[in-house]
This record gives C-alpha cells, sequence and structure tokens, in this order.
C-alpha cells in the first residue's frame, strides 16, 4: 500500500511540475515558421514557403502518396500551384495548437484554407517539427484536404 501511494504521489508530482523552461519560446518559434510559410506562399514564393520544411529529409504526405522529400514537394508545388496568382491562391493557417515531445521535437495540428476561384481548398496538416541545428523546421507532414464549398 505504501509502494502503491508513493507511486501515486509521483505521478502528481510530475503532473504539477511547470513545463520546461524555454517551451513557450520554442512554441513561439514554430508558431513564426508557420507565419513565415504562410506569408510566402500569398506573395508566391514557393521555395520560401519551402524553408519551414528540413531539407533534404522531410516526409511529405497527401494525397495518399509519399512526395520525395524537399525537392519532389517544391516540384509539386511548382507544377500544381505555380504560375497565375488565382492557380496559386491565398493560403491561411488556423485552429494551430502545439504540443511539445520533447526540447526537440513537437506536434502542429492545424486547419487551413486555401481559396481561389477553382478548387477551393479545406484541410488538416499534421506536422511533425524538429529543431535541427537551432531551428524548428518541418520533419514530417500529413496533409488531409478537401475541396472547400463541396457539398457535405
Amino acid at each position: 500500500m505504501t509502494k502503491l501511494i508513493g507511486s501515486l504521489f509521483a505521478i502528481l508530482l510530475l503532473a504539477a511540475t511547470p513545463a520546461r523552461a524555454g517551451e513557450a519560446e520554442d512554441k513561439a518559434a514554430i508558431l513564426n515558421v508557420i507565419a513565415t510559410m504562410e506569408q510566402a506562399w500569398n506573395r508566391g514564393d514557393f521555395r520560401g514557403y519551402m524553408a519551414g520544411f528540413w531539407n533534404p529529409g522531410v516526409v511529405f504526405v497527401s494525397g495518399g502518396k509519399i512526395q520525395a522529400g524537399w525537392q519532389g514537394t517544391l516540384d509539386h508545388y511548382v507544377r500544381d500551384y505555380g504560375g497565375a496568382p488565382e492557380k496559386r491562391g491565398n493560403l491561411h493557417f488556423y485552429d494551430m495548437t502545439v504540443d511539445m515531445l520533447a526540447p526537440d521535437a513537437a506536434l502542429l495540428i492545424s486547419h487551413y484554407h486555401l481559396e481561389r476561384p477553382e478548387h477551393p481548398q479545406e484541410g488538416i496538416n499534421t506536422r511533425l517539427f524538429r529543431k535541427i541545428d537551432g531551428r524548428w523546421v518541418i520533419a514530417m507532414n500529413h496533409v488531409s484536404s478537401y475541396e472547400a464549398h463541396a457539398a457535405k
């Protein structure tokens, strides 16, 4: 019984331990990466958008397919969204939550909306961030999307 009470006390103590130092700064840095990516996309700077991803090792999953790393993902964006601003659309990320998994790892889940005349999209991004060489980057990105304004 004493052992059980000691174990419960240890669990409660761990649960009451304040967040590690620097966690708020790390979360802010991660959200800044997303804001910078959104701004780059909306000005048509796909390479700037891709600066938020780990190069070359990002794993990018979308549409039931795994892209071929960083360059394959950039090529996909240029091919499928490049050219005229109306093809690229206006991107907005929202409802973002960041869970710190370790001092060098975090999980971000967010919604996004891509407004454009043809094929507007809504979706959810699940992103594994890693702190590599002191910089937060997306190491794994999973997108689940659907056409916005479609009958549900």
